[in-house]
């Protein structure tokens, strides 16, 4: 019989909890949904009024893996929805606003992918992310060494300036902004991009052909654009271990780059309680409108 449990009111089936998810571990359905509730607080307030693709993988990461924006057949009605532009139309997809909607979502069995605009302001970006994406063999300590020249620029052009893990193999970098055109963000942090590979063009590349890409960091600018979407803080990945995009220190940056080890920079479920309980959610910055910047040259 499938387990029914009461989250903040709403009644939930929660499936399979016995369900081995990640092989190489042994990690479950179960510990899966439990990470999930116990990252609550600090995950919530990087899903909340956006609108969410799932990247679902309900038999693990060997199995299938799927998108999906729209609103999943089975929605429950006390789930928030939010209407988002496309250009073959509108569609509706779901918002996660509390625990329930999160722990409704994570039994699905789903990576959590944000754009970074709000429901509420379609297209107005207010965050910037650059994905560093190393090519083998390249790691994310290349991809660190990329990041501090990109966050030196940054912070020159008056950003606050934060890091987390991929969850994968590289890194994000993000900024929080004052609201503007996500066409402008793409613009900037193409120039940025541009830039980098300029001044380092034995480890950074701006585009995305393979030929250009093994043993460099490619700096991927497009997903600032308003159709594109990012792996949300804290999201577990679909990955051979339960990996997750983990905020990091810049002191952490440097540690990875000056020791030359990878594993530095690799987090699993089981590794954020403790990391929780030292540094809260570094990412909380984000959050606030009082640390948004305007893009250089827009008078804010």
């Amino acid at each position: 019989m499938t387990p029914i449990t009461e989250v903040e009111g709403r009644r939930l089936a929660l499936s399979n909890l016995d369900k081995v998810l990640y092989p190489e571990s042994g990690f479950t359905k179960g510990e899966v949904l439990h990470y999930y509730a116990t990252t609550a607080d600090v995950l919530l307030p990087h899903l909340r009024n956006r609108p969410v693709s799932f990247l679902r993988f309900p038999d693990g990461p060997e199995g299938q893996r799927f998108f999906t924006k729209n609103v999943l057949p089975g929605t429950p009605d006390w789930v928030r929805t939010a209407e988002v532009p496309r250009s073959e139309g509108p569609v509706r997809q779901i918002v996660v606003q509390d625990l329930a909607t999160l722990m409704w979502a994570a039994n699905l069995v789903t990576e959590f992918h944000t754009p970074q605009w709000q429901a509420d302001a379609p297209g107005l970006a207010d965050r910037l992310v650059l994905d560093l994406d190393p090519g083998p063999p390249a790691t994310v300590v290349e991809a660190c060494e990329a990041a501090l020249w990109l966050r030196e620029r940054l912070v020159a052009d008056g950003f606050s300036v934060y890091a987390k893990t991929s969850g994968s193999k590289g890194l994000h970098l993000l900024v929080p902004l004052v609201p503007v055109a996500s066409a402008e963000v793409t613009a900037y942090a193409k120039r940025l991009a541009v830039a980098a590979e300029r001044e380092l063009p034995e480890l950074v590349v701006h585009r995305m052909t393979r030929s250009l890409r093994p043993g460099k960091v490619f700096v991927d600018f497009s997903q600032n654009a308003a159709a594109k979407t990012t792996a949300t803080p804290y999201t577990l990945r679909a990955r051979a271990e339960p990996t997750v995009s983990a905020p990091v220190t810049w002191a952490e940056v440097e540690g990875c780059l000056s020791r030359g080890d990878p594993g530095l920079l690799v987090f699993q479920a089981s590794d954020m309680p403790s990391r929780l309980r030292r540094d809260g959610d570094l990412l909380a910055p984000l959050c606030d409108p009082g640390l948004a910047r305007g893009l250089p040259g827009d008078g804010t």
